[in-house]
């Protein structure tokens, strides 16, 4: 078939019928994504759609024609269409970027091969994979496997997610269609080349790389280090490692990096993969191993003496651990959303997490004996576990004692609930980070994974002046440090700006250290910040420097039935706003859904204050700090402060994540100070996030203050007793708290 002209193109669309964005397509959608009439709904739903699609963006017009036509099995016509859609793209002879749309390419391409050829689909597909993937550099050769290694049940559910949302209705209009044609497709291609990608991703990278899969590293105490180690095969000198210490089971990062034109190393935590795994502990070792890793990599042939390390989350603190101790070897450093053990994990802000005994159970437990099952991947599973502790009225030591297996690990995290010795010895503490004098990059974001990656940022400048120490937060959740941003966070659509591949920047920053390439544009200065609603990024020198014009808001409790306020002025110093909260009822076993945009204010055992609509758009850029002036008739408690921006159609939209934290440990997390009960205080709190937003006028700020009792996580009781040892005899008397309008709220504003 003929590729497109563009004069046809041009003549056939103002040919096209005048079709309204508002047209309805009758549409019953199947049970489920994969029930066998799936395929035929879709295909009559693409058929109809066909003759009536227009759209004057001709990339868009093309883009979505090659959809509509793949879903309606006109294959050639499809791979035609995509073929008139990269000539455009790639007006001249210059490389064509790579992006996601290469898949879609390929796709066509498979079931085209498939269509005229009489090939089975599996052998198309390798055909049309080879065509395209082993002439691309190794850089865009791994970014097209990755994405093509992407699960399955991602585009499962995004699929089941539109036909539950559409079932009721019975039709779609225009642009629903259109979507929905996508996820299906996304769906139907991924099902279909889904089994085929790991053989040929292994042909292709055993093509490129020289990887050692079973490497033993000795540490000087005769421990032994398991690694893998990935190179590119064309490198003709010794190049510059980056090292993942890792407690995961994983050589992702190893390939990635030697991708980039490094040397990748993934080291795994002393005990993994190897034949004494009852020695694994979390944490405590990774230090010394992985100064041993890396002055191991320094002595090696292919080395050139530089190891930067790379982390997110668990491996990000063991980044920190080696840095408490730098070995000359290391250079540079790059975390993404890394813990601070002690700080954000199993803890945050001195309240466990029961999920950190379901972490510590896939993470610490010796392989499996015949006929053992390994510890379920099933929420269900975990949320029963949550509700039969919840509900029992127990301990929280008998979480995983009563009704689960014991775990060594968790029992001890337990026995810590202050920031003592036992946390400090892990990674930097104070002083210590005076000694980090390499380049440091942080990556964080306002929905989750930053409380860790802020206490290192923010210790690290406070006791260096001169750290050389980077960080870029924005809309993110951790989800980000395995994957680019997705356009959609918990429904809220992010800003085009921060739709940017952090992963990339990340080896941007590296190339500019150990390539003498330019520093990454987007990194400017020491804090890097999307400011969400504005479409933009900005730069400052440091966290207080994000602000210049704090404003403080007091929480006025104003009088009987009325609304209460966050005031700029403070009203009279005795009046309050009262809440109890029955700990002893345990009938509530609902854990809050984690949404950043929803019509509905979650204020489960919790006041509400509000301020007057904007007058004019109001930039929040920093970190929120206030005095909660309070009466309590327990010597403790765990509060939950979060804000909102609630706009004028009354969506509320959360700036940061929810922030927890328990009473005694707010002016110090090494050492509990109990309140008194029954006396009116002052606890003076910061919100350990960073947010960063442009209200819009006629938005108002919403702040929610409670009480914290969810069935995930640790009780506090208020008994004044170890919290793991409270029982539901402690929470006989209903816990009552005055909030006090001499309490106020610090919000960095940036006029």
């Amino acid at each position: 078939m003929k590729r497109i002209s563009w004069l046809s193109l041009l003549w056939l669309m103002s040919w096209l019928p005048c079709v309204a964005m508002a047209q309805e397509f009758e549409f019953r959608p199947p049970p489920t994504a994969n029930d066998a009439s799936a395929p035929a709904a879709m295909r009559d739903l693409a058929t109809r759609i066909l003759p009536v699609y227009e759209e004057r963006d001709i990339d868009r017009y093309l883009t979505n024609l090659a959809a509509l036509q793949l879903v309606a099995g006109d294959y050639t016509a499809a791979y035609d269409t995509r073929l008139s859609l990269q000539a455009r793209q790639r007006p001249s002879n210059l490389p064509r970027p790579v992006d996601k749309a290469v898949l879609y390419d390929i796709y066509a391409r498979a079931r085209s091969i498939e269509t005229t050829s009489g090939l089975p689909f599996a052998n198309a597909f390798k055909q049309a994979f080879k065509e395209v993937v082993p002439r691309l550099n190794d850089r865009d050769a791994h970014a097209v496997t990755v994405w093509l290694e992407t699960p399955r049940s991602v585009f499962e559910q995004a699929l089941q997610k539109s036909f539950d949302q559409y079932r009721a209705k019975g039709s779609v209009d225009f642009t629903q269609a259109v979507d929905l044609i996508w996820t299906y497709l996304s769906f139907d291609a991924y099902r279909s080349f889904s089994p085929l990608i790991e053989a040929l991703d292994s042909e292709d990278g055993g093509r490129r790389y020289i990887a050692d899969e079973q490497v033993t590293i000795k540490t000087s105490g005769g421990r032994r280090i398991q690694a893998v180690v990935i190179r590119p095969k064309g490198a003709s000198i010794p190049l510059p490692t980056l090292l993942e210490f890792s407690i995961h089971i994983t050589q992702d990062s190893a390939r990635e990096a030697a991708a980039h034109g490094y040397v990748g190393v993934v080291a795994y935590t002393r005990g993994k993969r190897s034949n004494n795994p009852n020695a694994v502990t979390p944490f405590t070792h990774d230090g010394e191993d992985a100064r041993a890793v890396i002055n191991w990599i320094a002595k090696q042939s292919w080395s050139d003496g530089r190891v930067g390390m790379v982390g997110g989350t668990d491996s990000g603190s063991a980044a920190w651990a080696v840095a408490k101790r730098p070995p000359k070897a290391l250079k540079a450093i790059a975390t993404s959303f890394a813990s601070a053990p002690g700080i954000d994990f199993p803890m945050s802000g001195n309240i466990v997490r029961n999920s950190a005994y379901r972490w510590a159970q896939f993470n610490t437990l010796p392989p499996l004996k015949p006929g053992l099952a390994p510890p379920s991947t099933d929420d269900m599973v975990w949320r029963l576990l949550d509700q039969t502790w919840f509900t029992s009225g127990k301990r929280y030591r008998d979480l995983d004692r009563r009704y689960a297996p014991p775990n060594r690990a968790f029992d001890e995290w337990l026995d810590h609930p202050s920031y003592d010795r036992y946390w400090q010895k892990l990674i930097p503490f104070r002083k210590q980070f005076a000694r980090v004098n390499i380049p440091v990059l942080t990556l964080a974001g306002y929905y989750g994974g930053d409380a860790g990656a802020l206490y290192t940022f923010s210790e690290h400048v406070r006791y260096n002046a001169k750290a050389n120490h980077t960080l870029l937060i924005g809309p993110y959740d951790d989800n980000v440090a395995q994957d680019a941003p997705a356009p959609d966070l918990k429904g809220y659509l992010l800003d085009a700006v921060a739709q940017t591949n952090l992963r990339e920047l990340r080896y941007q920053w590296f190339d500019s250290i150990f390539k003498n390439a330019p520093k990454p544009a987007l990194l400017k200065d020491r804090i890097n910040y999307q400011v969400m609603g504005a479409n933009q990024w900005r730069h400052a020198p440091s966290i207080a420097a994000m602000a210049n014009a704090p404003q403080r808001y007091f929480l006025d409790a104003g009088a009987p039935n009325e609304r209460r306020r966050l005031a700029e002025r403070p009203a009279s110093a005795d009046s309050y706003a009262e809440q109890t909260v029955d700990f002893s009822d345990r009938k509530d076993l609902t854990i809050p859904p984690s949404e950043v945009m929803s019509k509905n204010l979650l204020a489960e055992n919790a006041v509400v204050y509000s301020s007057e609509p904007l007058q004019q758009p109001l930039e929040i850029s920093g970190q929120l700090s206030g005095k909660l002036d309070l009466k309590v008739n327990k010597q403790d408690v765990d509060l939950k402060i979060t804000v909102y921006e609630l706009l004028a159609g009354g969506t509320y939209l959360q700036l940061f994540d929810p922030y927890e934290f328990r009473a005694s440990y707010a002016k110090d997390r090494t050492r509990r100070r109990l309140l008194v009960a029954g006396k009116r205080q002052q606890l003076p709190f910061t919100i350990e996030r960073l947010t960063s937003r442009k209200l819009t006028a006629g938005s108002r700020i919403v702040l929610v203050l409670g009480v914290n009792k969810r069935p995930d996580q640790q009780l506090n009781l208020g008994s004044g007793k170890d919290v793991k040892e409270e029982t539901a005899r402690d929470a006989r008397k209903p816990l009552t708290i005055r909030w006090y309008s001499g309490s106020s709220i610090d919000v960095p504003v940036r006029r």
